[in-house]
């Protein structure tokens, strides 16, 4: 949908601003509103006061805001952030300045609220300025992009200064016109988070879709009408011909699970390349057998083959969850795996690894044996007993073949699914800061797109 521009334009003389509605003027932020305003306006009040108290996580992307916490006035009066009803607050630590983090203070308790020292607060002054319209301004993409270039500090303690906020120049259309203008966006703006809300809401059910087909295929098989037998163990009924079997029967006997050798001194890390790698948590995780820069001498690799690494392979995390089980289809660089890890090596004659691999996954009889040996264990991460001794629901191999090629279907046709709602919310999310940016720079004019009620209700 195309929105109507204003009639007539001059410059705005700011740079990134471009031109402006020939009626807006270019203000500083400092001329409109008053920034961090001081606590002594609460100082008079009785110490036990009740306030709201809003840590950084009840600060929303999208505006909102949570007001669950309760604090006294004594607890909160020194070392936080301080602001009333028609305040408008934004996040100036990274990376909750670049994602939009910041609201218009509403409904505080007592009308009054503190938050976390990494807030920024604007007070409106009536005559210049709306509530509303300063927090689509600062939910802008052009404010947050003209802000990153100010930050300071390092790493993921960078923030913006009060002085670019104050100092930022933009253009302000009439206080009747930034009514409208924000009465436009708070509709546009639900209509574009209720489009992106059903898109996840699809992603969920997709995802639930999904684990039940996968489910019902690993634990019943593909015929629908195949005659079921109960196996009186944990995986429970199965389809006539498959086998409950533990994991350790499947494997080779020589080194089929294998947990990496503890204590650094065994691995004797090489600070250089030496072409033979050290694999681990980054890998298993991502599954990405390119990361890491741990290696181990050609000599030492030799001495270490029972820690070695193999096409064909599993890796899981020892101290993570089954999720990062990660087969082995190339090695770019020989390897073996450290204390953190666990090697699987089935026998591909009786268990195929990609469907072990995806088993591992998905299964939720399999996860939930994990999860009942981790409340038992003294220490909770995983151990090469219990992977040996977790149960599998075994089809006989031609079974396996084809039960493999159903599943990778299946996956690619629930994982696109749900790319294609990802690319949705992606670009629902670009229109929006598109929107906000045209509207409160005068691209777009926004008068008599919205009815009265909603203007005086904004």
């Amino acid at each position: 949908m195309s929105f109507p521009r204003y009639p007539e334009y001059k410059d705005s003389g700011v740079e990134w601003l471009a031109p402006i509605p020939s009626h807006w003027s270019v203000r500083r932020v400092r001329f409109v509103a008053e920034l961090n305003p001081s606590k002594s306006e609460v100082s008079s009040l009785a110490p036990d006061t009740e306030v709201s108290f809003l840590p950084m996580e009840a600060i929303g992307e999208d505006g909102s805001h949570q007001l669950d916490q309760v604090r006294l006035l004594s607890d909160v009066l020194t070392g936080y952030t301080f602001f009333i009803d028609g305040d408008v607050a934004i996040a100036k630590i990274t990376p909750c300045f670049e994602n939009g983090k910041g609201a218009v203070m509403r409904n505080l308790r007592n009308g009054i609220g503190f938050g976390t020292t990494e807030l920024m607060v604007a007070r409106p002054r009536a005559a210049a300025t709306t509530s509303s319209f300063l927090h689509w301004l600062f939910s802008s993409h052009a404010f947050r992009q003209a802000g990153e270039a100010f930050m300071y500090g390092a790493g993921g303690q960078k923030r913006i200064p009060d002085d670019f906020v104050r100092n930022f120049a933009t253009a302000f259309p009439p206080l009747p016109e930034q009514h409208q203008v924000a009465a436009f966006l708070d509709r546009e703006a639900a209509k574009i988070d209720a489009l992106v809300e059903e898109q996840k809401r699809l992603i969920e059910l997709l995802k639930e879709k999904r684990q039940a087909v996968i489910s019902q295929a690993v634990t019943k098989g593909l015929d629908q009408n195949v005659q079921m037998k109960s196996t009186g163990q944990v995986v429970g009924v199965i389809p006539v011909g498959w086998a409950a079997k533990r994991l350790k029967y499947l494997v080779r006997h020589a080194d089929g699970i294998q947990m990496g050798p503890f204590g650094g001194m065994l691995l004797q890390l090489e600070s250089e390349d030496t072409g033979f790698k050290v694999y681990g948590q980054e890998n298993t995780i991502s599954g990405d057998f390119t990361l890491g820069t741990r290696w181990v001498t050609e000599e030492r690799f030799n001495v270490m083959r029972s820690y070695q690494i193999e096409v064909g392979d599993l890796l899981l995390t020892r101290k993570g969850s089954l999720g990062n089980a990660r087969l082995i289809a190339n090695i770019q660089q020989p390897g073996v795996i450290d204390s953190d890890t666990i090697r699987v090596r089935v026998q591909p004659n009786l268990m195929q690894p990609e469907l072990l691999a995806l088993l591992l996954h998905e299964a939720d009889y399999i996860s939930d044996q994990i999860a009942l040996a981790k409340r038992g264990a003294i220490l909770p991460g995983l151990n090469s007993e219990t992977i040996a001794n977790i149960e599998i629901a075994l089809p006989p191999h031609d079974q396996q073949v084809a039960l493999l090629q159903f599943l990778r279907e299946q996956r690619g046709q629930f994982d696109q699914l749900v790319a294609d709602a990802q690319l949705s919310i992606h670009l629902l999310q670009e229109r929006r800061s598109a929107l906000i940016s045209a509207a409160v720079t005068g691209k777009i004019d926004v008068r008599g797109l919205v009815p009265q009620p909603e203007v005086i209700s904004a």
